[in-house]
């Protein structure tokens, strides 16, 4: 495979969101990724597994999207057998990504401190609430744990009152973004140093850093934003609209979009020259809005599309998720691909976003059942024979 992070191996002890996201991506990238699994499996094995709508082949959406690419070794990293064979595994990796609550990769003997003195170029990365240290970091967190202590849901709803979270799981999904770009910084840095060292991601940290430029006029101003639904706090029109069969977005951020936009709706009031500049037009928002929504109700969302589009006016409309996964833009850009199931039943998911011009090649495997490559893994890594895999397996020691 012609993939910029053939060559790496990623050992994946992650669970539910944020690291088997992570791990997904750098999976994609082309990295050699072995989920390490405890012998009952990871715990997203059995999300949904047994949902009829939301599982293929007892195997639910979350692990079948998350686990793609990967390989599974089930191994008890509680028992000392167990955790000297992962030991070995160590020797032979160059990432070990985990999303434990704080303080469980010291007690098990994954940390940083301990991986580093088995292997020097070990690189490891750990996704959590709150990071590894600091007053509150042992506090357990989730998705909307994050985003709410992070800002972000104050900003978010319709009004002050009732405060909402992303319907993307941001906090997770950020979190397990940040581990890559920590990851890929990290190895970068290994080729001069030769050595390797310990990302420590916080999802908290996450979501203050896409607070980004709101932070800083917060600190300028003095002053708490709120949330606006989803208009502007500069730009007039800037909404969600509707239309006669549902929904579409207009962003007029500059003059010349405002007198185009004059020309499609054709609203007699806008004409009045005192909206041709930002603040006529922000001081009169509600009855802009109010006047352009009453036009839009008259006809179709493709119709209005079309008229605005043609006019280089930014629009959009707001697709469900059957239509996003149906738009031709995405349908050529190969962000819907088939993932498969190990019996040969297949099913469609999201693809790599990550498109490079040289080692760009795709492959999505399927997300293996418990264990699935354990022999394989330990005899072609470790050189050990049939006979001691049957004997650890035969101790409980790996499935």
């Amino acid at each position: 495979m012609n993939q910029s992070l053939c060559g790496v191996r990623l050992l994946d002890l992650t669970h539910m969101l944020s690291g088997p996201y992570a791990g997904m991506i750098l999976a994609d990238l082309g990295a050699e990724t072995i989920k390490v699994e405890p012998l009952a499996g990871e715990g997203t094995r059995k999300l949904l597994a047994k949902d009829p709508k939301n599982s293929l082949g007892g195997m639910g959406a979350y692990f079948i999207t998350l686990n793609r690419n990967k390989k599974s070794v089930a191994i008890d990293l509680k028992s000392e057998a167990g955790l000297r064979l992962f030991h070995q595994l160590v020797k032979q990796a160059d990432i070990v990504l985990s999303n434990f609550g704080a303080g469980v990769p010291e007690r098990l003997g994954i940390d940083y401190d301990t991986l580093s003195a088995i292997n020097p170029r070990i690189i490891t990365c750990t996704v959590s609430g709150f990071g590894s240290d600091g007053p509150n970091y042992q506090r357990p967190a989730f998705d909307q744990v994050a985003q709410a202590t992070g800002g972000g849901m104050s900003i978010t709803g319709p009004d002050r009152d009732h405060p909402v979270r992303a319907g993307i799981p941001i906090g997770d999904l950020g979190g397990g973004m940040f581990g890559v770009m920590g990851l890929l910084a990290a190895l970068y840095e290994r080729e001069r140093s030769g050595l390797g060292q310990h990302v420590d991601i916080s999802m908290l940290d996450c979501q203050i850093s896409m607070l980004n430029y709101m932070a800083t006029m917060y600190f300028l101003s003095g002053e708490d934003p709120y949330p606006i639904g989803n208009s502007h706090f500069v730009h007039v029109p800037y909404d969600t609209f509707t239309c006669s069969d549902g929904f579409i977005v207009i962003a007029v951020i500059t003059d010349n979009f405002w007198q185009n936009l004059k020309t499609v709706v054709e609203i007699p009031e806008f004409n009045d020259p005192k909206y041709d500049g930002q603040p006529g037009r922000y001081a009169d928002r509600e009855l802009i809005n109010a006047r352009l929504n009453a036009v839009l109700a008259g006809n179709t969302c493709d119709y209005w599309i079309a008229q605005l589009e043609a006019k280089r006016i930014p629009c959009a409309p707001v697709n469900s998720f059957s239509a996003a996964l149906s738009d031709p833009q995405v349908l050529h850009r190969k962000m819907v691909v088939e993932l498969s199931h190990p019996d040969g039943t297949t099913t469609r998911g999201p693809g790599n976003p990550v498109k490079l011009s040289r080692t760009g090649e795709e492959s999505f495997t399927a997300a293996p059942l418990l264990g699935q490559h354990t022999a394989e893994v330990l005899s072609a890594l470790l050189g050990m024979s049939d006979a001691e895999i049957k004997t650890m397996k035969g101790q409980g020691v790996i499935a």
